[in-house]
């Protein structure tokens, strides 16, 4: 275990907590992961502090569970896996380094979160392209790094986007970065010259991002990100279509996506609509779901800086065309619920409390990766487990996000539960395990599995396993960072 004076020399007297009212807040999170108090917090607030505490645990082999988020947690990933763990807690790190818009690129220090960067970003002129509501204490590079979808598909080129360059201490102590931010030079030499660090491959042949995406701190922590953001428009059209399928939604967020047409544009169902947008709890709440269509889509046609009015006409013309085709009807407003409403709420933070807890107190997620082809069977199957476990279907949220150009959808389905109900709490936890074997039978890829699932997605793939068992080995040889998540 590391010694008390040894971290203070490191971070300060005031960074370094033994309280046992403090570490309980990080033994557990909303998830069915099992309660483990660590023995101390650590909050650094500069990189080469980062660089020796891991030092020092690689010496002493003392577990290290990196968080950058405020509570609440949802996932289990920043709960200790192992006993004797110290919590390395970077939300003092909080510098914003860098808002370029000319280049659309903004970078970041680990502690800063979307209520920080959000309104910094738009004092430049530039927006984040955002998960849908993400709460006010999530960090930006937190999200980036768990690979959680984006609300403007148009924009994102991979799977990885809007993540660029990283700085990185790896377990092994050693700092890396990643993409151009690699060099030639450091990266206030490459200021001076005019570069950004916005491409994310490389250094070498390799896309090193990629390795620490997903990883959920397993192989080392990062101490800055750059990421991608988007100009902001000048002029802005929002549209809700509702309908009692969401095969024709999909079909219609496809051809948005794929033409170029809309920025902002998913999909949500009663549920989840009316938990975001009811005033009063619990009275709102159910009137405004009973009078929402069962699916509601929305988008986002925008114009910029040149003839903004021109290119949403035309826009708009070409929307109308699919519309009529596919037999349904963009309209500003359905259930009292404004397109404009819905807009100004998802370009900003969840307000509190999370839109998540207001339901019930909390919430366990199941999201997977799939192709449209696949999605009707596999929403089908999820109602079909719900049925048989006597979860309400009527409660469960879904949340569908088309991704990388359309390429793909992210499926979400928000199993909402009452936290002091023992009863319904294990009710919706064994349907969660029993979900993500079924789903996974049926083809669903969970690409970010969390806790138990894993270990039971990553380990189907013996090959792909064993190598990230070496990388594991290479970047973080005595296995101190966040043992026991992410398969390890």
């Amino acid at each position: 275990m590391i010694e008390k004076e040894k971290l203070v020399k490191i971070a300060g007297a005031s960074n370094v907590s033994y309280d046992r009212a403090t570490l309980d807040t990080y033994s557990s999170d909303i998830s069915f992961v099992n309660a483990i108090r660590p023995v101390c917090v650590v909050k650094p607030t500069k990189a080469d502090a980062v660089q020796k505490i891991i030092k020092l645990a690689n010496e002493t082999l003392t577990p290290l569970i990196p968080v950058s988020s405020g509570p609440p947690h949802f996932r289990g990933d920043t709960v200790p896996g192992n006993g004797g763990a110290v919590i390395v807690d970077l939300s003092k790190m909080k510098k914003i380094i860098n808002v370029d818009r000319a280049r659309r690129v903004a970078m970041i220090e680990p502690g800063v979160t979307f209520g920080e960067l959000i309104p910094a970003a738009e004092k430049e002129g530039i927006r984040l392209n955002m998960p849908l509501l993400p709460r006010k204490s999530k960090a930006v590079i937190g999200s980036l790094l768990e690979r959680e979808p984006v609300i403007m598909p148009k924009y994102q080129w991979d799977i990885s986007d809007p993540l660029a360059c990283v700085e990185v201490i790896f377990g092994s102590g050693d700092e890396f970065r990643t993409g151009q931010a690699a060099g030639p030079g450091t990266v206030e030499e490459q200021w001076k010259v005019g570069g950004v660090q916005k491409a994310p491959y490389g250094p070498g042949v390799a896309s090193w991002h990629r390795l620490i995406q997903g990883a959920q701190g397993t192989m080392g922590i990062v101490t800055w990100a750059s990421m991608r953001c988007e100009l902001f428009p000048s002029l802005e059209e929002p549209f809700i279509v509702g309908s009692s399928k969401f095969d024709s939604l999909l079909e219609l967020a496809s051809w948005l996506v794929r033409l170029r047409i809309a920025n902002e544009c998913f999909i949500l169902n009663n549920t989840n609509l009316a938990a975001i947008f009811a005033k009063k709890w619990p009275k709102d709440y159910q009137s405004l779901k009973d009078t929402l269509p069962a699916w509601t889509l929305f988008y986002n046609v925008a114009g910029y800086e040149f003839f903004p009015e021109e290119r949403i006409s035309s826009h708009i013309k070409n929307i109308t065309d699919i519309t009529q085709r596919l037999g349904v009807e963009p309209v500003k407003s359905a259930g009292g619920i404004s397109a404009n409403e819905i807009l100004k709420t998802v370009q900003q933070p969840s307000a509190e409390p999370y839109w998540k807890l207001r339901n019930k107190g909390a919430c366990e997620d199941i999201f997977f990766l799939t192709i449209n082809d696949k999605l009707g069977s596999l929403v089908d199957t999820m109602y079909g487990l719900a049925e048989k476990a006597g979860y309400p279907i009527s409660d469960m949220g879904v949340y569908i996000q088309p991704v990388v150009q359309g390429t793909g959808v992210h499926c979400e389905f928000n199993l909402f539960y009452d936290p002091d109900n023992q009863s319904e709490a294990n009710r919706v936890k064994d349907l969660s395990t029993s979900a993500v074997k079924k789903l996974m039978a049926n083809g669903a890829f969970f690409s970010r599995p969390y806790g138990e699932n894993a270990g039971l997605v990553i380990n189907r793939d013996a090959a792909s396993a064993a190598v990230l068992n070496k990388l594991k080995k290479m970047f973080d040889p005595n296995h101190i960072m966040n043992p026991g998540k992410a398969g390890f």
